[in-house]
């Protein structure tokens, strides 16, 4: 199973973590040139963190492009971050 995020994970924790992993599963990290190695906890918190964050910038982009949409329908202005969803 793809774990989305494994590697973004353990850089944030540890930005000089060297590791390979086959598979994206979290039992199978190697940890590479004396990396100390980081609790399966902690990176699956961190995904976690990082899969929420995730979602919510992409409601966010969705709910940014309806507001556009509704004021383009209305004749109303448009702010520069709604234009982008439409124009980018």
């Amino acid at each position: 199973m793809m774990i989305k995020n494994l590697g973004k994970a353990i850089k944030e924790i540890n930005s000089n973590a060297e590791f390979t992993c086959e598979e994206d599963n979290l039992d199978n990290i190697v940890w590479l040139n004396e990396t100390t190695p980081i609790a399966k906890a902690d990176i699956e918190t961190k995904i976690a963190e990082l899969d929420t964050a995730d979602e919510t910038a992409k409601q966010s982009k969705i709910d940014l492009k309806a507001s556009a949409k509704a004021k383009l329908m209305a004749g109303e202005a448009l702010t520069e971050a709604e234009a982008d969803t439409i124009v980018l």
